[in-house]
């Protein structure tokens, strides 16, 4: 499901340049060789070599599956046979990072930044050491180190910038930030930095000006919207800063955030909130999550958690980086590390439903199911209003196959809806698709129309009902309208391309039914089913070999029991007549689709991202 409440904690600009360079660092920081304990004739210390290499290569391997913690003791347990060895000193310095084990990152950092060239993530982690002692003038250098690539000098500019204000020089931090010959992407990090910088100054008629300059370029951030309204407020201004926040919400076409309703709440009780960033260390806190969360979002997760590991380190009980932490550990399948991070996050914050629902939909990744839909309930009771956790119970139930439990929570989610808008197809379509499994259609089909009609190019309920409609011999043009229209909406979806493809085989089109269901193996050549329908097509067209083939590679892809005593079936004796064929009623394969790979919610969607 898509996210009812996208949450984008960071500057929502597009950070391609900033991924790219990002992965430029990480390349630059890959192991380069590992220096062998002994020389390749020194028979007496084999067996030692070995086990260095072995602790190295299993470090390189957990690394590279995102199991930050294993290794770390992989690297941790090589370096113990070899001390002087820069490059696992690095790997190893990386990995305790990303584990937030500051004593010991502060130990390899200090070896780090002895040997040459300078490493740039142990200067920055040093910077942070330092900063937060109170030695300024140590923490300047280590951060000048840090600068040795575009993003290292845009993040050694914002951490200076701050370092500058926790030592009064306001007007060397704010021309700092006025620093012009960064790109484009760096230039709004370094004017959202501007204002908050200028605000928590006290200059807070800079700060408007810069905050206006900022909200022309970015209409659609969140975390933009409320540092300005919270600026507009605290100084006196209620009127404008619910008007941001307005503005806000009519551009997202969504729910209000949680975080922006608060506001807007706290604002309309006459109370002047606080500003979004109070101390200098909340700033730089600040620098490092949002460029932590901007990695993170496009994918690179391992060296985006080490900016926001840098971000908690400033500021432990950081509710954005910590969400942000978790969702990186969500992308990497670390279902336990993001449950633990969620727990960090101080109870009581506006997003603890969504932290909540979060948290039961990482535990129905880790098949604790019965742990999931208890702690939903319990959410559902507390908040009996909303129709979220509700949504995610039914998700749940229905990836399960429980289709009779998710119907009834769909059924009492959309009781909560007084008038249904545009964003509440998906609980339509989800409880259609849970009647069409149950055999009970023309609940199934009210539904599916009622999605069609709230949101009408929903590439999924196109596909839904169109397929339905063929597969029952109904309605057979519109049907195969709607999955046309479907396929120009998503021409590179396997599923759906399949659909078009089944339709015309369904219709008797055999030859146009090959071109599609091609189209569609080639996209999704795993899929059992997808390589079947191929089969039957290709028997149709009088291509048998083929068809065999493809029922046997269809096998091989472990399809449902059912399905597999079927193509057994085929591959014996090929396919009844035409004639004899039309009769044979096929089921319905689009839920089986729309299920697959969704024993759960899908985690990273809903409701952050």
């Amino acid at each position: 499901m898509r996210a009812r409440y996208p949450v984008h904690f960071g500057p929502a600009r597009s950070v391609v340049v900033l991924f790219g360079m990002a992965m430029l660092c990480a390349v630059l920081a890959e192991p380069r060789t590992v220096l062998a304990a002994t020389g390749p004739g020194d028979r007496a210390n084999e067996e030692p070599t070995r086990s260095l290499l072995g602790s190295y290569l299993a470090g390189r391997l957990a690394r590279g599956q995102h199991d930050t913690e294993a290794a770390a003791a992989y690297y941790r347990e090589a370096l113990a046979r070899d001390p002087g060895n820069d490059v696992l000193i690095e790997q190893s310095f990386l990995m305790e990072l990303m584990q937030g084990d500051w004593p010991r990152s502060e130990q390899l950092a200090r070896e780090l930044s002895e040997l040459q060239p300078p490493r740039r993530m142990a200067h920055a982690f040093l910077g942070l050491v330092d900063f937060k002692a109170q030695r300024y003038a140590e923490a300047d250098e280590h951060f000048k180190s840090a600068a040795a690539n575009p993003i290292g000098e845009m993040t050694s500019t914002l951490a200076r910038a701050w370092l500058y204000q926790a030592q009064g020089k306001t007007q060397e931090a704010l021309a700092l930030l006025d620093t012009p010959k960064q790109p484009d992407w760096a230039q709004y990090y370094l004017r959202f930095h501007r204002a908050l910088l200028a605000d928590q100054a006290g200059r807070h008629a800079e700060a408007r000006a810069a905050y206006e300059r900022l909200s022309k370029n970015d209409q659609r951030t969140l975390r933009v919207a409320l540092a300005y309204a919270r600026s507009v407020a605290n100084a006196g201004d209620a009127k404008q800063a619910l008007n941001i926040l307005k503005a806000h919400n009519e551009r997202q076409k969504s729910d209000p955030h949680p975080l922006a309703k608060a506001l807007q709440e706290q604002i309309e009780r006459g109370e002047r909130p606080d500003l979004l960033i109070t101390t200098p260390a909340e700033g730089m806190s600040e620098a490092f999550y949002g460029l932590g969360e901007a990695l993170t979002g496009e994918g690179g997760v391992g060296f985006g958690a080490t900016y926001l590991q840098f971000a908690l380190y400033l500021k432990p009980d950081s509710v954005f980086a910590l969400a942000a932490l978790a969702s990186a550990y969500e992308t990497a399948k670390r279902y336990e590390d993001a449950i633990a991070a969620y727990d960090r996050i101080p109870r009581g914050t506006p997003l603890q439903m969504s932290i909540d629902i979060r948290k039961a939909l990482n535990l129905t990744q880790l098949e604790r199911i019965d742990e999931a839909q208890k702690l939903l309930d319990e959410i559902a009771h507390e908040y009996p209003g909303e129709i979220q956790p509700l949504d995610a119970l039914g998700n749940i139930m229905r990836g399960q196959k429980r289709f009779a439990e998710a119907v009834d929570y769909y059924t009492r989610a959309i009781a909560l809806i007084d008038k249904p808008e545009q964003k509440h197809w998906t609980s339509f379509y989800s409880r259609g698709t849970s009647y069409e499994r149950l055999k009970k259609w023309s609940h199934a089909e009210a539904d599916l129309q009622k999605a069609l009609q709230l949101s009408a190019d929903q590439p999924m309920v196109l596909n839904y009902l169109g397929y339905s409609w063929i597969d029952q011999s109904r309605n057979l043009k519109q049907g195969l309208a709607l999955i046309e229209k479907a396929v120009r909406q998503k021409p590179d979806d396997g599923y759906i391309v399949d659909s078009l493809g089944w339709a015309y085989y369904r219709l008797g089109n055999f030859k146009e039914a090959v071109k599609h269901l091609e189209r569609a193996v080639e996209l999704r050549p795993e899929d059992p089913v997808l390589n079947d329908h191929l089969g039957d097509a290709y028997w149709r067209v009088h291509r048998e070999r083929e068809a065999r083939f493809q029922w046997d590679q269809s096998l091989t892809l472990k399809p449902e029991p059912e399905d597999a005593e079927k193509i057994k079936k085929k591959l014996s004796k090929g396919l009844p007549v035409v004639a004899q064929a039309r009769q044979v009623k096929r089921p319905n394969e689009v839920q089986k689709r729309a299920d697959k790979g969704k024993k759960s919610t899908e985690v990273k969607n809903f409701p952050f991202q």
